[in-house]
């Protein structure tokens, strides 16, 4: 079972393929079609190359480094899965950013060169240089072209107006200008200068200047630039095609720079802050710093105090170590309530928080998480909005690192005033040992006391601003560049190969596509293999197609239709054995008209009485007469079988014209058309006459109706030994024929049924019809290159 469905499967393949090849010319143009609009496509189609960059993200840890602080731990950029490195990756193809190298580069001003088929744009060095008089607010915003042509190395002609390309301009449409010369157009005023040496304006060249606004660029830029990174990876991609390689580079390493300048203004910013809170502090205990001293200087000039009496020193001495930690406690209360205020205050431009003004770790920390989420949502922000997911995730997490600092604050604050109280309470006790010193001396403790809280401040916020300035110095840029952009100047679209590729594709899918779908719906019979598929009758033969003025075949004829008669013939006598000295009775039908049943009728019928057998040739399709046509006779007698029908006086040899170059071949013609073919065979007249010629001839070949339209052919059906039914090619529809032909097999209505397929054209059944095996008209003649068996 497996090796019979093989088999099938291979022939229906082969059949297939057969198909195919059968119409190779039409493949063959179609392939010649596709291929030559595939080069016209390569051959003026604006190339396009790619440029590649890769860079690294650092997770930037120096600011835990100049904290000095011990215990600072920081889980990294990427700790908290992708979600950074992908904002990472929007920041870097950010509106903003690509705006600013569109800027630097002047993206929106291109110059390009007319050649004899297509456009080159001139990016490096280009011929010309534009200047404006107006700002480049006024000028990013332009959309023109304009178009040039060089008349000389110092003038030129201008076309601003009306004109759509080089094609539809007149030199007498432009305005000869000089280089140099102010040009004032509808967007201001402008200057034109000429590059030097060889990047000099060719004269006669044509140039077009494309001045476009800077949005509409950066929107394309913007979907142009590609992207990627692995999971978890802070390696970063970045690609762009561009129709010039070079321009490509420049604009992917312009796009990491002002991305490293981003960032970098990102981290500055704190230590902007940071600096600007510190020298506000500054200035204010600078004043209060030299208030104190000024008391000081005054009370030691007023009083005249030297040094203290002997006798106090040991209490004066624990004074001293109790004010130190007074001014040390005082100072942090101080710097929390400093930054508490601006932790408060409303209407910053910014609500980045200064760093390391406290020496506590945890605040600290808390602070620096605080700067980094504010500084995280703010470059988000620059390209969303506040309904952003992320944005509102980091805006919950900022309230909630600022509630904690809060928090910490007020702690550090109860905890330094109980500690302030305990130590005033001690400075009391030691006072009240000291009371009975000079009301002067203890005076002058006093103030000298708020001069050595005020001068410690002091000293403290000028280390902050030291490190801060240092720290400014010390930051490196965010994007390590591991691979500086690069091409290969190899062009990526369009590909040749693939280009090619497809063109042979679509040449073969094309013509194959609509032969399969012709095929698939084509319901016509065409081989003896499509008649196989819808009948299970005998086959008898088949006749190839010819020329009309070839209809009948003559005794010494090698032609391919002759052949196939005399197939046919060996095949009706091998399937009707010796008839007991009777003639053998071939009735000839269809399914309709048209068929050729006729001229298989008439044919055959020549065939046979060539082989010098007698026949005799009944026209019995009584409706639509033709066999006396095809055989070029008159009909002398003016009676046929329809006269001898109706008139009993008619004998049956009375109705017989013989054929004047065949003695072999006897026809009855069908005589006069009578209103009522189906009643008149019924006649018992038509069984005399079977019998009357029953022994006088060999055979006995009828041309009778065809059965699918009357049932004339069936009335006579019972007399017939055989029923060559003619299947006409690309002609009846297989459903018809099934319906009608495999009915009348099935219930035994026609006897002997076989199956003849007429009119087949040359190729269509695989063979050529190659009869005779050489034996042609020209058996010598060689095969043509272009014609396939």
């Amino acid at each position: 079972m497996d090796t019979q469905s093989t088999s099938i499967t291979s022939l229906h393949i082969r059949k297939k393929l057969e198909l195919f090849f059968s119409y190779w010319k039409i493949i063959l143009c179609s392939l010649i079609v596709t291929t030559a609009v595939a080069f016209v496509h390569l051959r003026y189609a604006t190339y396009e190359y790619s440029a590649s960059a890769t860079v690294k993200i650092k997770d930037d840890d120096q600011s835990k480094k100049l904290q000095g602080i011990p215990g600072v731990t920081s889980g990294g950029l990427f700790t908290d899965g992708t979600n950074k490195i992908k904002d990472e990756l929007a920041v870097m193809t950010s509106r903003s950013l690509v705006e600013n190298v569109v800027k630097t580069l002047k993206l929106n001003i291109r110059c390009f060169e007319q050649g004899s088929v297509i456009e080159k744009e001139l990016y490096k060095n280009p011929p010309l240089q534009l200047s404006f008089f107006e700002s480049d607010s006024v000028i990013n915003k332009v959309d023109t072209t304009l178009f040039m042509k060089i008349k000389s190395p110092t003038e030129f002609l201008l076309f601003t107006e009306g004109i759509s390309s080089f094609k539809t301009r007149d030199d007498s449409d432009g305005k000869l200008y000089a280089f140099g010369d102010k040009i004032n157009t509808s967007f201001g005023g402008m200057v034109i200068t000429p590059n030097i040496g060889k990047f000099s304006p060719r004269i006669g060249s044509d140039l077009r200047i494309s001045i476009n606004s800077v949005r509409k660029i950066v929107n394309g830029y913007q979907k142009s630039v590609l992207v990627s990174t692995g999971d978890g990876s802070s390696i970063v991609k970045l690609e762009l095609n561009q129709s010039n390689a070079e321009k490509a580079i420049d604009i992917l390493n312009e796009l990491i720079k002002e991305y490293n300048n981003d960032v970098l203004l990102d981290k500055e910013e704190v230590i902007k802050v940071t600096s600007e809170f510190i020298n506000n502090r500054l200035n204010i205990v600078s004043q209060e710093l030299e208030k104190e001293e000024s008391n000081v200087e005054e009370m030691r000039k007023s009083n005249k105090l030297t040094a203290l009496d002997s006798q106090a020193d040991i209490y004066l001495q624990s004074e001293r170590n109790n004010e130190a930690k007074i001014m040390q406690t005082s100072n942090d209360l101080n710097l929390i309530q400093f930054f508490q205020e601006e932790l408060n205050a409303e209407g910053k431009a910014s609500d980045i928080l200064p760093m390391n003004v406290i020496q506590d770790a945890n605040v600290n920390q808390v602070t620096k998480t605080f700067n980094d989420l504010v500084a995280q949502r703010d470059r988000i922000l620059k390209n969303s909005s506040e309904k952003n997911p992320t944005v509102i995730r980091l805006n919950n997490e900022i309230r909630a690192q600022k509630a904690n600092l809060q928090n910490t604050l007020s702690k550090m604050k109860e905890s330094n005033q109980i500690t302030l109280n305990s130590l005033n309470k001690e400075d009391a006790r030691i006072r009240g040992r000291l009371y009975s010193a000079p009301k002067r001396d203890r005076q002058f403790r006093k103030i000298e006391r708020q001069q050595g809280i005020k001068e410690s401040l002091y000293l403290y916020l000028l280390e902050k601003r030291e490190e801060s300035t240092i720290r400014l110095g010390m930051y490196t840029p965010n994007a390590k560049i591991i691979d500086e952009a690069y091409s290969s100047y190899m062009p990526v679209s369009p590909n040749k190969m693939f280009t090619y590729l497809a063109a042979i594709l679509l040449g073969l899918a094309i013509p194959m596509g609509f032969i399969y779908v012709k095929d698939l719906l084509d319901t016509k019979i065409y081989t003896k293999d499509d008649l196989a598929d819808v009948l299970d009758i005998p086959y008898l033969g088949d006749v190839p197609r010819t020329s009309k003025k070839t209809t009948l075949i003559n005794k010494i004829d090698y032609s391919p239709k002759a052949e196939a008669f005399r197939i046919i013939r060996s095949n009706i006598d091998f399937m009707l054995k010796s008839n007991n000295e009777r003639s053998k009775k071939i009735f000839i039908t269809s399914t309709k008209a048209q068929e050729g049943k006729s001229h298989t009728s008439t044919n055959l019928a020549s065939s046979i009485s060539f082989s010098e057998k007698s026949v005799l040739l009944i026209e019995m399709d009584i409706r639509v007469p033709k066999i006396m046509n095809y055989l070029g006779l008159e009909n002398d007698k003016k009676i046929g079988l329809s006269d001898y029908i109706v008139d009993k006086k008619i004998k049956p040899q009375d109705i017989v014209i013989k054929h004047k170059d065949n003695r072999y071949l006897d026809i009855i013609a069908s005589g006069t058309i009578p209103p009522n073919p189906s009643e008149l065979l019924m006649s018992d007249r038509v069984k005399a006459l079977f019998e009357y010629f029953d022994d006088k001839y060999d055979y006995i070949v009828v041309d009778t109706s065809a059965v699918g339209i009357v049932s004339d052919t069936l009335l006579i059906a019972n007399f017939a030994d055989m029923f060559v039914y003619v299947v006409s090619a690309d002609n009846v529809d297989k459903r018809q024929l099934s319906d009608v032909a495999q009915t009348l097999h099935e219930e035994k209505r026609l006897p002997k049924m076989t199956i003849l397929l007429n009119g087949v054209k040359k190729g269509k059944n695989g063979y050529g019809y190659g009869y005779g095996y050489g034996y042609g008209n020209n058996p010598n003649k060689e095969k043509k290159w272009y014609r396939f068996s």
